[in-house]
């Protein structure tokens, strides 16, 4: 498109690209991470989730791949596939080849609280950010409501924004890490969050 501001157009646009530069520079890494959401990108990643109890010293882990964007979240894992769009819970247990239909109860939903505090739909926290010795930011974010799920949470985010690590402590102690890898932004599909399941598969509806 031709300029007709007068400016020479190598000009605006070296000033445009300044001007953007500054603008990023000025936001912090908190603040790029949930801009990529808001650009409607999906984050796509393989996982390791653990959930450490503080009281017996157990340690409960699962692996799987992870899809978010802001307003839905689907995991799949060891014969288990959940979909979640803010209102319904769904959910596949290959095992039983069973389906149960449910509301969604964020409160109740480890990677649903992770996942609001990714796109920065939980604002009840105040973060603040550090450079670790590798380059990487370290996130961490706090809450002084007592009825938070989790009292602090730590991000590890790397140079390209890419979410490394995610490790929440929550009111009990207890400790939950989920790690990322070959994590990647792509833009929206909404077959990222199809949910499919066998035809005979046994459908339980929580909702009535």
């Amino acid at each position: 498109m031709k300029l007709n501001t007068g400016i020479n157009p190598t000009l605006a646009i070296l000033f445009v690209g300044m001007t953007l530069s500054t603008a990023l520079s000025a936001q912090t890494t908190l603040e790029q991470l949930r801009s990529k959401f808001d650009n409607e990108q999906v984050f796509i990643s393989e996982f390791q989730h653990s959930y450490l109890d503080s009281y017996t010293q157990e340690s409960t882990n699962s692996t799987g791949e992870f899809w978010i964007n802001f307003d839905n979240y689907k995991l799949t894992g060891e014969q288990q596939t959940i979909v979640v769009d803010g209102k319904l819970s769904r959910v596949y247990d290959a095992n039983r080849n069973r389906v149960i239909i449910s509301d969604y109860e964020p409160d109740d939903d480890d990677f649903g609280v992770l996942s609001r505090m990714l796109s920065g739909e939980d604002d009840s926290y105040t973060s603040t950010e550090s450079k670790l010795d590798n380059g990487h930011t370290l996130i961490s974010l706090v809450t002084d409501d007592d009825f938070a799920t989790y009292l602090s949470v730590e991000i590890e985010v790397d140079e390209n924004l890419q979410p490394l690590k995610i490790t929440a402590y929550d009111i009990a102690d207890n400790i939950i890490i989920t790690t990322f890898e070959n994590g990647v932004f792509m833009k929206a599909d909404s077959s990222f969050f199809e949910f499919t399941h066998p035809e005979d598969a046994e459908i339980v509806d929580m909702r009535y």
